[in-house]
């Protein structure tokens, strides 16, 4: 055989017939750089970054825009990291193939062949493009990691090599017909690569509140930017709308979720997950259904040795021995013999013929100098299949009959095999082996109410065996053909009854995949092969096995890099921790954002000026950002909250009523106090002159001073009342003890209320040191500001403590009991 000639192959390889793998544009740097700098949130701060740079507010802009920029850097890198690993990995793992070019047998890369090129296949050789076997082969390619069945396939002249299969016996040639994208493996990679990821219910959920503050956020600026054109339109109120847009969309929020997500993936890596999309941290603690095959992920792809069994009298420490030497004689040595060398003695024996094993013998023969031994299937061995094969079989476990030939030949006249008369000597039972984990894995998940499924390729009796023996309640397993004349409400049915699929082709485990979302399940799909790929995408997380095909690995949001699915139990409780943690923050940042957008709107209906500054909203998103991003991270794993916009609700309108009130309270106090104060004539000289230096006008000579003096002092009263209310929130969501447990039970972890005096301490050091307190706009540390505020705090802390703990809210709603 020539092949073809290098010219011939470069010019086809111009032409682009080369065998170039399918590039899938989910995981390219470009598409994982813009979904995460184009994200929804992103592109909030990036908007209001930009309106506020347009009006001349720099120091304020860089607040939104460098969030956005924080946000899709650590997404990115968390991303290229996982990316870059798993092309490290593909790398390490591709082989080089032999193929023949201008009559020589050369070594190239994989992408290096091209169509019509001619291909050495041999014994563990992975097929890399599809087409016929030429001339003079006949070749045993497992299909596993394509159709799921792990039975090997005999392919002889004519017959197609797919790509993605591997070379388990024979040695033949084969033509290139269609490589890349053309061929089989190809084309369901690039069919697993249409969807994209889902989003998470949190993402939804939070999606939606950002959705809902931004349309209640415009309603009040037009409200503001109505009263301002009535009193005459002037740049101030511009800015001061632009400063309710900024403070009231929750910045901090996003940068916390990026910061957990990436947090979370690097634990979990530590594990063994390498985790490609970042929300599936928190996706996999939605998991109700873990969807798996049955090779590679319950089973090693090894077999055991179950028992020997003694035919005719013969006893079990010959047969065993005989066995032994058996396995380990073998010229072509496979599962089976690996198993009964491991597991039984014996020696070597000097073979003076051999008949491999083979798909279409079902038997394999040597002849020694102590006799000729065959071992095969009982039903190719054996007139009649005793009682013991069925029973066994039943089990799942993979029986062979080990005989003795009454002749001393294995072959005809012809030289071609053929089975000579045979004295049984042994059953040999063989089993499917379990991963070491996966019985205390299917214990912990049943444990947690999440269903398992198994999906395989092999006879469904074989894979409920093997279910049962993981801890699984396997029922009556179906058959992948049953489900192809199943409308969806039938398959619906079946899906809901039965945790067993045989036989299944890649399109049927992706219709179950999808009749499992149709019933509101979330779901985890676990694969290893190309026939898993589709299901994997269809799947809320799809996850894949280190050791499984590139094209798996490619599209999933997670991969074992242990090859063990014992990593998701703790890393779906990583994912919970983040759950408990990010629901801390929300419902510590829409408080916040509740009660400042309440007292924004009484304060302007009031006529009082206004009660913020775009740098003292930055203000109260460092003291909440801080301590929540700490909550998130001491959060106790927790299942996700199916009530939580309820909840929040819940929570929420009582904080952010009680705090504007109190707010509201303060911030008029202190505004007319000082106006009247200035009014008088009897304010102090020194006074004076301090608003006089954080105004910036003229006492006596300009004559909106006493409203901007009143201003910014009722602004650094309600900004520092803000303050220490938030850190006492902290100790309503998070109670150390019964005193704080009016919303919920104490949670007995003493970090929280250390916590929250720091940050107390902390802040008010922030008020005594000149640099800090004029670059958020405040005044000065002054004895009247904190007396109003200290006093204000006690009955906001009762009159909370109050709503929380006999449900106001719900009592003046009517409104059920809370969750």
């Amino acid at each position: 055989m020539v092949g073809l000639s290098a010219v011939e192959a470069e010019a086809r390889r111009r032409r682009g017939e080369a065998n170039t793998a399918v590039r899938g544009g989910s995981r390219g740097y470009g598409e994982i750089l813009r979904t995460n700098v184009f994200s929804f949130f992103n592109l909030v701060l990036f908007v209001i970054g930009a309106t506020l740079l347009a009006l001349g507010r720099y120091s304020d802009a860089l607040i939104s825009v460098g969030l956005g920029l924080i946000n899709a850097v650590i997404s990115t890198v968390q991303e290229v990291r996982a990316k870059r690993k798993l092309d490290q990995l593909q790398l390490l793992e591709r082989a080089a193939v032999v193929v023949v070019r201008d009559g020589v047998e050369t070594a190239l890369g994989p992408e290096r062949v091209v169509r019509g090129d001619v291909l050495r296949v041999r014994a563990g050789d992975q097929i890399v493009v599809d087409g016929p076997l030429l001339d003079g082969g006949r070749v045993e390619a497992d299909e596993s990691l394509l159709t799921g069945e792990s039975d090997p396939v005999v392919k002889r002249l004519g017959d197609d090599l797919l790509s993605g299969s591997l070379c388990v016996g024979g040695e033949g040639l084969q033509l290139a017909r269609d490589v890349g994208a053309r061929s089989y493996a190809g084309r369901l990679t690039a069919q697993a690569r249409r969807t994209t990821t889902d989003k998470t219910p949190l993402q939804r959920r939070i999606e939606f509140l950002v959705r809902l503050v931004m349309v209640l956020t415009t309603l009040m600026s037009g409200a503001i930017l109505a009263q301002a054109a009535l009193e005459g339109f002037t740049l101030l109120r511009v800015v001061q709308i632009t400063a309710v847009l900024s403070g009231l969309i929750p910045y901090g929020l996003f940068f916390l979720i990026a910061l957990a997500y990436t947090a979370g993936a690097v634990r979990i890596a530590r594990r063994g997950a390498l985790v490609q999309q970042v929300n599936a941290v928190e996706s996999v603690s939605n998991v109700d259904v873990v969807c798996t095959d049955k090779t590679g992920t319950l089973t090693t792809g090894k077999l055991s040795l179950d028992e020997v069994v003694p035919l005719g009298g013969h006893d079990r420490e010959s047969a065993a021995a005989a066995l032994g030497g058996f396995a380990r004689a073998v010229g072509t040595p496979n599962l089976t013999s690996a198993a009964l060398a491991a597991a039984l003695p014996g020696e070597a024996w000097t073979v003076r013929d051999e008949v491999p094993f083979s798909s279409s013998l079902r038997w394999s023969g040597l002849r020694t100098d102590d006799g000729t031994w065959v071992l095969g299937a009982p039903d190719a061995l054996l007139p009649e299949v005793p009682e013991e094969v069925s029973a066994r079989t039943g089990e799942g476990l993979r029986v062979l009959v080990f005989a003795r030939a009454i002749g001393d030949g294995l072959r005809d006249a012809d030289g071609r095999p053929a089975l000579p008369a045979l004295e049984p000597v042994a059953l040999v039972a063989l089993a499917d082996e379990l991963r070491a984990d996966v019985v205390p894995t299917v214990a912990r998940f049943r444990a947690d109410g999440v269903r398992l499924m198994v999906l395989s390729g092999d006879d469904p009796r074989t894979v409920a065996a093997i279910a049962a023996r993981a801890g699984l309640d396997a029922g009556e397993p179906v058959r992948g053909a049953d489900l192809d004349g199943l409308d969806d409400a039938a398959l619906d049915a079946v899906v809901a009854r039965t945790s067993v699929f045989g036989r299944v082709a890649p399109e049927h485990k992706e219709r179950i995949v999808r009749s499992l979302r149709r019933r509101g399940r979330y779901v985890a799909m676990i694969g290893d092969g190309v026939n898993d790929a589709r299901a994997l995408k269809q799947a809320q997380v799809g996850v894949a096995m280190r050791s499984g095909s590139a094209v798996t690995r490619d599209v999933a949001d997670i991969v074992l890099t242990g090859d063990s699915f014992a990593v998701l139990p703790p890393t779906q409780e990583e994912g919970r921790r983040i759950i408990g943690g990010i629901g801390i923050s929300l419902y510590v940042f829409l408080a916040r954002v509740a009660s400042q957008g309440l007292v924004i709107l009484a304060v302007t209906m009031l006529g009082l000026g206004f009660p913020y500054t775009p740098t003292q909203v930055g203000l109260t998103l460092f003291t909440v950002g801080i301590p929540t991003a700490f909550l998130t991270f001491w959060a106790a794993p927790a299942r996700p909250d199916p009530h939580l916009l309820s909840n929040l609700a819940r929570f929420v309108l009582p904080a952010a009523i009680v705090t504007a009130g109190f707010g509201t309270a303060i911030y008029t106090a202190l505004y007319q106090g000082i106006t009247r104060g200035f009014s008088s004539g009897r304010t102090p000289a020194e006074v004076i002159d301090e608003f006089e230096s954080y105004t910036g006008l003229e006492y006596g000579t300009d004559t909106d001073f006493t409203e901007a003096a009143a201003t910014i002092g009722a602004q650094t009263g309600l900004s520092t009342f803000f303050c220490y209310a938030s850190f006492l929130l902290i100790l309503f969501l998070a109670p150390p003890g019964r005193f704080f447990a009016a919303w919920t039970r104490p949670t007995g972890d003493r970090r929280p209320a250390v916590l929250v005096v720091a940050l107390l301490i902390a802040f008010s050091a922030v008020l005594l040191v000149p640099a800090l307190w004029s670059y958020f706009g405040l005044t000065g540390p002054a004895g009247p500001v904190f007396e109003v505020v200290l006093l204000a705090l006690v009955p906001w802390f009762a009159a909370l403590s109050l709503a929380y703990r006999y449900r106001v809210l719900e009592r003046l709603l009517g409104l059920p009991a809370g969750h």
